[in-house]
């Protein structure tokens, strides 16, 4: 999930705790308005009482023996007036039947859904009656009861949730827009930055993070750009350390070749001239004498065989004197000239390979000479087939392919740790090349591409891709 969605989701998250929260405080502050509505009313309702009962006693000395009385029409418009909404006042002068006078419900508000009013009174139950002496001299004068209906409680505990919810709930939304477009905006940075880890990943060293942010996104962005450009150079390094490791191995090569051929060439022959002239100097009743100078020469002659595929192994001289394509015909003709060959070897040159840069065409040799023997040792082929071909681009380059019908499988190839493999990724990629190892139709095939001129490291994921 993206992080602005994720930041978003836990804003509303928050939002809608503090709504919750809300809802919980309107309502107990709603349940705390109430009572104390109930209670004001009560005391207001009381001391009108005691005023009229004074007024009584004092004006028109109405008392008697065995009680002393308010006036009887107390239940009037003006002591209504003092009864909050929702609340009913009951008072019994005397051991007279207590009477009721209540203030209207309908202007609390307008009446609450049926599953506020369960959660409302499950929350608070009814409210506990407020009880008033008329007087605390006189108490057979009565008390004052002020209840608060319960309708009316949830009625007026309604509206303030709804009004209050209303804006809080308008506030909440208003501010996780306004808070999705700042951290949208302010998380803008991070989409370019991993636009350029990605091209930094793949390869791409020469490409910049352009960023006008200040802070910490400007700060990681120049900290990937000076990732990148160490990156490039140690990549060009490593490239230029490459090629001339491959050059010094050329040079051994070539040094080992001579003596090889200068050394245990002579000594071979050397042996096998020996050995013939033991087996002609022998005398006819020496037969063993004979039968072992032949067996020296038969040793002999293997050695020498073995000594001359060495040397084609590791003789790299003649692409100079004879170039790449008269190399690659002596390479398919010396497989195909084995005693007991394998495979049949078919070679397809196409294109001008006379121009091709020395280093180059010794990698391509090498190449080949590589992913043959993989094919021969590695698989069962009836049939190999390499392709050497010269791509007329802008920039020009060689497009080698080796296919077997040996059945291998190309994963087991990739995974391999062997140094063959290896050898082959480095040298296409000191040049700056691509490398594939894919399923033919009936075995492994395996494509390299090398440009004549190292691309820059930024297009090096195009030549992969190509």
């Amino acid at each position: 999930m993206p992080l602005i969605l994720r930041l978003i989701l836990r804003l509303i998250g928050v939002a809608l705790f503090c709504l919750a929260l809300t809802v919980c405080w309107v309502m107990l502050d709603a349940h705390r308005d109430v009572a104390a509505q109930t209670a004001a009313s009560a005391e207001r309702v009381t001391h009108e009482l005691e005023n009229l009962f004074w007024r009584e006693i004092l004006w028109r000395q109405s008392m008697r023996r065995d009680e002393i009385l308010p006036i009887p029409d107390w239940e009037t418009l003006a002591t209504l007036k003092l009864i909050s909404p929702g609340v009913c006042i009951a008072f019994a002068p005397g051991g007279e039947e207590p009477r009721i006078i209540c203030s209207q419900v309908e202007g609390v508000g307008t009446p609450a859904p049926e599953w506020f009013s369960t959660a409302y009174e499950r929350a608070f139950g009814e409210g506990a009656p407020v009880v008033r002496a008329l007087t605390v001299r006189q108490a057979e004068t009565g008390v004052v009861v002020a209840t608060a209906d319960p309708a009316a409680a949830v009625r007026q505990a309604w509206r303030q949730i709804s009004i209050i919810v209303s804006v809080a709930a308008s506030m909440a939304v208003a501010i996780c827009v306004l808070a999705a477009i700042v951290i949208a905006h302010a998380l803008a940075p991070t989409r370019t930055i991993i636009e350029g880890l990605r091209r930094l990943e793949g390869g791409h060293y020469r490409q910049r993070i352009a960023l006008v942010a200040t802070g910490e996104f400007g700060l990681i962005a120049r900290a990937v750009n000076d990732l990148a450009e160490r990156l490039a150079q140690t990549t060009a390094e490593r490239v230029a350390l490459t090629k001339r490791l491959f050059e010094v191995q050329e040079e051994e090569r070539r040094a080992l070749a001579r003596d090889l051929h200068d050394e245990f060439g002579q000594c071979l022959t050397a042996a096998m001239a020996f050995a013939a002239s033991i087996e002609a100097g022998s005398s006819v009743d020496r037969p063993d004498l004979a039968e072992d100078a032949r067996a020296i020469a038969r040793v002999a002659k293997r050695m020498m065989t073995t000594l001359r595929e060495t040397l084609l192994r590791l003789r790299s001289q003649d692409l100079d004197e004879l170039g790449l394509e008269a190399c690659l015909v002596q390479l398919v003709a010396g497989w195909n000239a084995r005693a007991e060959p394998r495979a049949l070897v078919h070679l397809d040159l196409m294109g001008d390979l006379s121009g091709v840069p020395r280093a180059i065409a010794t990698s391509v040799y090498r190449i080949a000479q590589e992913c043959l023997t993989n094919a021969m040792r590695h698989g069962k082929p009836s049939a190999v087939y390499l392709r050497v071909e010269r791509l007329a681009s802008r920039d020009s380059a060689l497009a080698l392919t080796v296919e077997d019908d040996g059945g291998g499988d190309p994963m087991r190839i990739n995974a391999s740790s062997g140094h063959g493999i290896l050898g082959v990724h480095e040298r296409i990629a000191a040049f700056g090349g691509s490398l594939s190892i894919d399923r033919a139709a009936r075995g492994v095939r395996v494509a390299a591409r090398i440009p004549f001129v190292a691309p820059h490291p930024s297009l090096k994921n195009e030549y992969a891709a190509a």
